[in-house]
């Protein structure tokens, strides 16, 4: 992987800031945009910076931002940004759909659950409704929900609407704390959705809509999770403010949830990944860097349209799992701690391709791994909760370091107003695996009081296999992307060791 000047990408970095750098692609592009101080620099090998000079390379694009949680990935690097005003790219957005985070703040002093008994039967509450694991859906839970065929169609085709959050029980007033509530289709419309979902399952395409309809309300397996923290809000004037607006309450309980659109995007994902990969192979058309994930279509194309309305539903999908795992989430809060009440912090993706005004054009912004971050008076903001502050930024770091709610700055445009997703992996799964000792990461969370719902924690899941939360927090507000509001100190984790949907 050397370039003209015999140089490797690693080697090519220029550092223009404390916490910035650009990385020259070796053409007459502009480079790509490299969030991280020195010591993030150093985790950025190679077969990463090479995925980010191909995806900027690749026909129609115009931006590439990598943040400080970039590594390896299918394409494009988890954890970039890759801007295009004529193309829309399946990879940068990856086989989970919509894979997000979302907060629920509950009026739970943290003193409530210091008992670990209590905790105890929260973790069980929550998991006799909640499945985890790849595959499972609401029928593998006691208390599951039974969700009909038309429903799951109006789930994907309308995503949190008025109508699907009222059948499922869901407060109406969530759907305004979501980064979006619903996705339409190619054409703005939802009629275009609910026309394709037709032609899908009329083709056969989708022989098994009802199995993935029912892992509504699911966590899934690999990295997905549900937290129960303890909030922290920072001890200064501008924080405790944010706070406020964003509905955080300090010392009191929150669940912090990871997850995504489940099978039914990893369906609608693989099934375009098949489609263009063939027209790719038919027509003999060169794939960006030779890597069969950088597939693309051009706008306008009928195959750009298919996928923008399949992405629309596997997103969908995926803000409506989101609704419900928080609907159960306090339904089980409610069983345990009688009188317990909640409401939504936020609901923000990470795994999506959005439609943005960057530099006064019309473009499609593709965050993989990335997190939008608008700061306050951005016009987007307009007639939100969040237009004087700025929306809240979900940042999962690990159970033992915290989590962090965090809120942009302006200087998030060099950023292509985003941020990284959480601390993103030190390790592969494998290398994880087989480098950390199962009994030294139990006995870590034992020593810290934390709870889960394992009986022993993935080692491909412990903080140990991930990059230094510090590290990271420290690359965002040295770049002047955003400040952190509050920390999340976790009480129990829900999760499966089981392969990740993304």
């Amino acid at each position: 992987m050397k370039d003209s000047q015999n140089k490797t990408p690693s080697e090519s970095l220029v550092v223009t800031g404390e916490a910035t750098a650009i990385l020259p692609t070796g053409g007459k592009t502009k480079p790509v945009t490299v969030i991280g101080n020195e010591a993030i620099r150093g985790t950025f090998d190679d077969n990463c910076l090479q995925q980010a000079i191909n995806s900027r390379m690749a026909p129609g694009v115009t931006e590439v931002v990598l943040n400080p949680d970039a590594h390896l990935g299918y394409g494009a690097p988890i954890g970039c940004v890759m801007v295009s005003p004529t193309h829309i790219y399946p990879g940068p957005v990856g086989v989970d759909i919509k894979c997000s985070m979302s907060l629920l703040q509950l009026d739970v002093d943290a003193e409530a659950i210091g008992d670990r008994r209590v905790r105890r039967e929260l973790i069980n509450a929550i998991c006799k409704r909640t499945p985890t694991g790849a595959g499972k859906g609401q029928r593998n839970v006691k208390t599951g929900r039974r969700f009909s065929k038309q429903l799951g169609k109006q789930v994907v085709t309308e995503g949190a609407s008025a109508e699907v959050l009222h059948q499922l029980g869901i407060p109406g007033e969530w759907a305004d704390r979501c980064e979006d509530a619903f996705h339409v289709g190619h054409d703005d419309t939802r009629d275009a959705l609910r026309g394709r979902l037709e032609k899908l399952l009329d083709m056969r395409l989708f022989k098994n809509f009802s199995d993935k309809v029912s892992q509504l309300g699911s966590y899934g397996g690999g990295n997905h999770f549900g937290e129960c923290e303890i909030v922290e809000v920072a001890d200064n004037e501008r924080a405790r403010s944010v706070a406020q607006t964003f509905g955080l309450q300090d010392q009191k309980v929150a669940f912090l949830s990871h997850c995504g659109s489940r099978g039914m995007g990893h369906n609608l994902a693989m099934g375009q990944f098949r489609a263009l990969q063939g027209k790719f192979d038919r027509w003999s058309i060169p794939y960006p860097g030779r890597d069969r994930e950088l597939v693309y279509a051009p706008l306008g194309t009928d195959e750009a349209n298919d996928y923008l309305d399949d992405m629309a539903m596997g997103a969908n999908f995926a803000t409506v799992n989101h609704m419900l795992i928080n609907a159960l989430v306090l339904e089980a809060f409610q069983e345990v701690v009688p009188g317990t009440t909640g409401s939504l912090v936020y609901f923000i993706s990470h795994n999506i391709a959005r439609k943005e005004i960057v530099d006064n054009t019309s473009c499609w912004v593709h965050r993989k791994g990335a997190t939008r971050a608008f700061p306050g008076g951005h016009f987007s903001l307009q007639d939100t909760p969040f237009a004087e502050t700025g929306h809240p930024i979900l940042l999962p770091g690990n159970p033992r370091d915290g989590s962090s709610v965090m809120v942009a700055d302006e200087g998030a445009e060099k950023s292509c107003f985003s941020v990284n997703h959480g601390a993103g992996r030190a390790l592969g799964r494998r290398a994880a695996s087989r480098a950390l000792d199962q009994a030294t990461i139990d006995r870590e969370f034992d020593e810290m009081d934390i709870l889960t719902n394992c009986r022993n924690y993935p080692r491909d899941e412990a903080p140990a296999a991930y990059k230094n939360f510090s590290d990271v927090l420290d690359s965002v507000r040295q770049a002047g992307l955003a400040t952190e509001v509050a920390r999340l100190k976790a009480r129990f984790v829900i999760k499966d060791g089981g392969k990740a949907d993304d």
